[in-house]
Parts: structure tokens; C-alpha cells; sequence
């Protein structure tokens, strides 16, 4: 007789242990691995996060890297998200997945990713309420920056900005510098 087994919930998600969710994530009600990173994917987090940190020091706000978000009922960890002043009481600080959509996430290109699946993680995280969503290639080296009504589309020697952050200018090049 074959057993099915009924797929898993966010709470579920929530009470597994740590080295059962580590590099994965909940989508459609079953774990998914999440591919692995290199220095270069490691590096360019750690360059978004900083610019982040500056901003939001100066202006309010949260940034924070791989912290898992309720998904419309999906469980992803973007390589970095934003949360704007209003959103920041939501927080859960004793919570895995925090239930509600940032208003950023930054999707960096890993070497097992495909852009389509990078692209079902844009919608899905647009259709939940992120108001922005970045997916950053370094080979080559591109920056696609998706909102509900536009896309842009930026390569070294422009300037990444969003109505979300006046005033925070990331340089494209900035994020390739080592590279």
C-alpha cells in the first residue's frame, strides 16, 4: 500500500528541526533544496546589505540577509530583504518565518539556479506584497529590478535606486569590484 503524505504547512515549516530546513525551502507544501553559494554570490550579498545597512541607519528600516518570509503560504529566504519603518513591528524575532512579505528582496543568481525558477520566486514574492524584487547575475553581470508595473533592466556603470529608498544609489560596478 502506498503512503502519501499531506503536505507541510508554514507551522509545520516552523517546528522542524534547524538541520532539516537548512538550505531549503517550503514551496507547494514540500521542502525544496535551495542551491549552494559561491564567494562571488556571498560577496555581492554582503556589498547589497551594506549599502542597505548605511541607508537604513540614516533612515529607518530593517535589512537583513536569508530571513525566511511567509509567501502565500510558501516559505523562501531571499538573499537579502528590506523591511520599511511600517512594517517593522510585524517582526516575530522568536519566529523562523516571518509572516509577512518584505517590501525588497534581492535574489542573487546561484549556480544551479535557472532564471525561470528565479522568475516563479519574483511572481510569487509580487503577488504576496513585496513591492520590489532585484535578481542580481554576475555572469553576465546584470541587475533586473521587477515591480508589479515596470522592469528595468541595468548593467555596470548605472546606478540601482528605488522609490522605496530615496536617496539609496548602489553602483552596478560597486557590486562586481573583486570580480
Amino acid at each position: 500500500m502506498a503512503t502519501t503524505t499531506a503536505p507541510l504547512t508554514i507551522e509545520d515549516f516552523e517546528r522542524l528541526p534547524d538541520e532539516e530546513v537548512k538550505n531549503r525551502e517550503l514551496v507547494d507544501g514540500v521542502l525544496t533544496d535551495v542551491s549552494g553559494t559561491t564567494l562571488i554570490h556571498k560577496e555581492i550579498q554582503q556589498i547589497v546589505l551594506t549599502f542597505f545597512r548605511r541607508w537604513t541607519a540614516v533612515h529607518g528600516g530593517y535589512a537583513i540577509i536569508e530571513q525566511e518570509y511567509d509567501f502565500l503560504g510558501d516559505v523562501h529566504g531571499p538573499d537579502v530583504t528590506y523591511i520599511s519603518p511600517g512594517k517593522l513591528h510585524l517582526r516575530e524575532k522568536r519566529k523562523r518565518v516571518q509572516r509577512f512579505a518584505p517590501d525588497l528582496a534581492v535574489e542573487i543568481v546561484s549556480p544551479n539556479d535557472t532564471f525561470a525558477s528565479l522568475l516563479r520566486k519574483k511572481d510569487r514574492y509580487l503577488r504576496a506584497g513585496t513591492s520590489e524584487v532585484w535578481i542580481i547575475s554576475d555572469d553576465p553581470a546584470e541587475v533586473y529590478l521587477y515591480t508589479p508595473t515596470d522592469i528595468r533592466l541595468l548593467h555596470p556603470g548605472e546606478i540601482i535606486t528605488t522609490a522605496l529608498c530615496p536617496g539609496l544609489e548602489i553602483p552596478v560596478d560597486d557590486l562586481f569590484r573583486d570580480f
